[in-house]
Order: structure tokens, then C-alpha cells, then sequence
């Protein structure tokens, strides 16, 4: 029987893919898949329909209007996957704004394949969710056995990293925001990380969608650390976003910015995917919430202290 052909609509489900040492049967991936850098010369087989250029409150204003008028925010090619003939798509239930969905993949294969292709959607929430989609993969592919030992190897990092925060002495109240412009706190798997990094998460609920928070919460809450992530951003990105902030009322006051324990990260690559990385995710929070106790080489390139790489005209944006 020949291997399947498999198309990814989901960057955390390409990284699955290659994780399980599959990465030859991807023959289309998304616009957003960019993980291994080996895979780039794939075909995209999407797009985004909405301008994703511009400030958090100008993304945000597109993306509910799009939601008002029942819209699509991605168009899939539906010739090229007819080119690429896969036996297998992947795509997502989980949030219709941060990648392809079912819907869109259903509207744009409907009769337009010459044989029927095996949709698989995963819907990631929390870690144990996860587990479960690894397990998807790995089955739908036909190596369900790498894909109990992938699973194994990761739990068991995360298992170690929280067995030494467990040791230190301090757990900082943090409060991680998964978008900027307005504001929204960082739910589905995002909580466990901070609880296994060794912190104590003041908002969003652990495999709950991301809630959107006040500015008032924020500073009535006084978190100890500060951790921007926004959806699909890098460092630079996020800390162009979060410069702002800093002359609303109340930010100078709270601990985190006294303190300089005010972090952006690179959320696009680590904490916005629940793949493999989301293990290199606690790592990361892990070196900010223990500076000295914990390093695993992440600092400069996965994340950053607030204000370290911008210049003096980006820092009064």
C-alpha cells in the first residue's frame, strides 16, 4: 500500500507531521506552516482573505467585521489540491480566526477532487488535547507506535521541568496576554505551561478559549511578571504592539514593569501551536519566571525583556 499523500492546513499539525519523522508525505501545507524551514518550498494551498498587516486594533476590526458578515477569513485552493491529489487533510475545529478550518476546507474540496480525501481536524484546547491529536496523526498515517513514543518523550521533558520549579522556593503571579489592542489573556493550554514553568496564572482558564480582559483587571491584578504573546506575532512585532501600553494610567505602578519582568515573545513559533514546541514554550516562561535557575538557551531569540531590542523612534510609537 502506498504512503498517503498529506496536505496540512495547520502549522502545529505540520509540525506533528515531522515530528513523527513524516515530513516526506506532506506534499501542500498552508500559508502560516513555516515550520521546519525544510518544508517551505511546498506549495501553499491557502491564504488569508483579510489584510493581516497593521496595529492589533486594526486585525481586530477586520476580523469582526469579516465574523459579522459570516465570512471566511481564509480561501483554500481548491485546484491546487486538486493538483496535489492528497489522501489526507489536515485542518482545525479550534479557532476559526487563527488558522483554516473545517468549513473551509469542506467548501473548498466539495467536488472538486477526483477521489475523496480522509479529512482530519484536530481540536487542540489543553495538553491533554494534545496527546490525543499526535495520537490522530500518527494513526491516520500509520505510525501509531512513534507517535506513543513522541508522545512519551514530551511528557516527560515537561514532567522534569515541573519537577524542578516544584523545588524553588518562588511561583510569580503572571498574567500572559495573547492579544494587545484589546486586550485578551492567554486560556486553552497556555495556564498549564505557566503552572509547569512555575508561576501562578492570574488570567484565563486552562483549556477554556482565550477570554478577553479589561485594562482595569490588569492593574487592579498587579501580576509580578508580564508575558506579551500575541497570536501570530514575533518579538519584533510584540513589542511594537506593547510599546503603547506603557502610557496608559496604572502601567508604570504595577510590579511587573517596576521590575523590568515585562516579556515579549516570539508567540507565533511557540505558544500560539499546540505541537511539539508548546514543550520549548514552558521552557521559555520557565527562564523568565526563574532568571539564574533556569536556562535552557532560549533567551534572545524566543523571547525578550520589554524594551531591549527597540530603538528610541519604535519606543514612543
Amino acid at each position: 500500500m502506498a504512503p498517503p499523500r498529506v496536505v496540512s492546513l495547520l502549522s502545529s499539525a505540520t509540525e506533528i507531521v515531522c515530528a513523527l519523522g513524516c515530513e516526506d508525505l506532506i506534499v501542500g501545507r498552508s500559508h502560516e506552516c513555516d515550520y521546519p524551514p525544510s518544508i517551505l518550498h511546498l506549495p501553499q494551498c491557502s491564504r488569508p482573505l483579510i489584510d493581516v498587516t497593521g496595529s492589533s486594533r486594526e486585525i481586530d476590526e477586520r476580523v469582526k467585521s469579516s465574523a459579522s458578515q459570516g465570512l471566511s477569513l481564509y480561501d483554500v485552493d481548491g485546484l491546487q489540491l486538486r493538483e496535489l491529489s492528497p489522501d489526507v487533510i489536515l485542518t482545525q475545529t479550534q479557532c476559526e480566526v487563527c488558522a483554516v478550518s473545517l468549513k473551509d476546507v469542506e467548501a473548498a474540496v466539495c467536488g472538486i477532487l477526483d477521489a475523496p480525501a480522509r479529512l482530519v481536524s484536530l481540536h487542540p484546547n489543553s495538553l491533554a488535547d494534545l496527546w490525543r491529536d499526535i495520537r490522530l496523526v500518527a494513526e491516520e498515517l500509520g505510525v501509531s507506535a512513534r507517535g506513543e513514543s513522541l508522545i512519551d518523550r514530551l511528557k516527560g521533558r515537561l514532567s522534569a521541568l515541573q519537577v524542578a520549579t516544584r523545588a524553588l522556593n518562588s511561583r510569580p503571579r503572571v498574567a500572559c496576554l495573547e492579544w494587545l489592542d484589546p486586550l485578551m489573556a492567554a486560556g486553552n493550554w497556555v495556564p498549564e505551561l505557566v503552572e509547569i514553568a512555575g508561576g501562578e496564572n492570574l488570567f484565563g482558564t486552562a483549556g477554556l478559549h482565550s477570554p478577553w480582559m479589561d485594562w482595569e483587571a490588569l492593574i487592579a491584578a498587579d501580576p509580578e511578571v508580564i508575558v506579551a504573546l500575541p497570536c501570530g506575532w514575533d518579538i519584533a512585532k510584540a513589542s511594537l504592539e506593547l510599546a503603547p501600553l506603557g502610557s496608559r494610567a496604572g502601567w508604570k505602578e504595577m510590579q511587573a514593569v517596576r521590575s523590568s519582568r515585562v516579556y515579549v515573545t516570539d508567540g507565533n513559533q511557540f505558544f500560539n501551536r499546540p505541537g511539539p514546541r508548546l514543550v520549548e514554550s514552558a521552557e521559555i516562561l520557565a527562564e523568565m519566571f526563574h532568571p539564574g535557575k533556569c536556562d535552557f538557551g532560549h533567551a534572545g531569540t524566543a523571547w525578550k525583556v520589554f524594551g531591549d531590542e527597540l530603538t528610541r523612534e519604535q519606543s514612543v510609537i
